[in-house]
């Protein structure tokens, strides 16, 4: 039995949760406004190998026929130099557009241009987004020129020793399309294109566009050549 003290303590408490009522929620207090901090300016982006969901599902093709060979080094920069018989036919290594073709060898060891080293060469823009470029040819096909179509393993020209090259060879590159054409330095090459070629030898699906992506982001698109190039 409660004992009187505590049943009036407990009328009393009783009363006065009645009279206050349930405790009111803390009010919606809005953020203070605060202005966003001035944006740093940044310079235009560079075009960017930029995959489709089926980049990696095009077809590539080895890009010279009949019997070649290749290693996996190159000097000073990284591209591969597929070593053929003279005359061996060169074809496109994916489907693309001819970006720029150079049809006369004007490379001259005195002055050793940079620009002309490769002779007589053709840079395509494949429809996965990378650049294949390929030089020293000894002649180039008449219908190969800028803005032509081109599909995988259409003839693009012969294997030859043009430009900057002491052997019947194909130099074969891949890159970025940043600029397009003029970037020489980049056209040439930036990524190994060995891994590629044992892929496509074997009529094994392997893209570089990944790859080449992971580059662009790193190093961009410079606007000009480097030291020494």
């Amino acid at each position: 039995m409660r004992s009187p003290l505590a049943a009036a303590g407990l009328t009393a408490a009783l009363a006065l949760a009645a009279c206050s009522g349930p405790a009111p929620e803390p009010a919606f207090v809005p953020a203070k406004a605060t202005s966003a901090p001035a944006a740093t300016p940044t310079p235009a982006a560079t075009p960017s190998p930029a995959a489709s969901p089926s980049a990696a599902a095009l077809r590539h093709v080895f890009p010279v026929l009949g019997k070649s060979s290749y290693g996996r080094t190159h000097h000073d920069y990284q591209a591969t130099d597929i070593m053929a018989p003279c005359g061996a036919t060169v074809v496109a290594a994916i489907d693309g557009v001819v970006l720029e073709t150079s049809t006369v060898d004007l490379y001259d060891p005195k002055t050793d241009d940079g620009a002309l080293r490769g002779g007589k060469s053709v840079s395509l823009l494949g429809d996965d987004g990378a650049r294949y470029y390929g030089s020293h040819f000894s002649a180039i096909d008449a219908k190969i020129k800028a803005g032509v179509r081109v599909k995988a393993g259409q003839p693009l020209g012969k294997v030859g020793r043009t430009g900057l090259a002491s052997a019947c060879h194909l130099h074969f590159g891949i890159s970025p399309e940043c600029t397009r054409t003029g970037d020489w330095w980049i056209r040439r090459g930036v990524i190994w294109p060995w891994r590629y070629l044992d892929a496509w030898r074997k009529n094994t699906p392997k893209s570089p566009v990944p790859e080449l992506q992971t580059w662009q982001n790193k190093n961009g698109c410079s606007t000009n050549p480097p030291k020494g190039a």
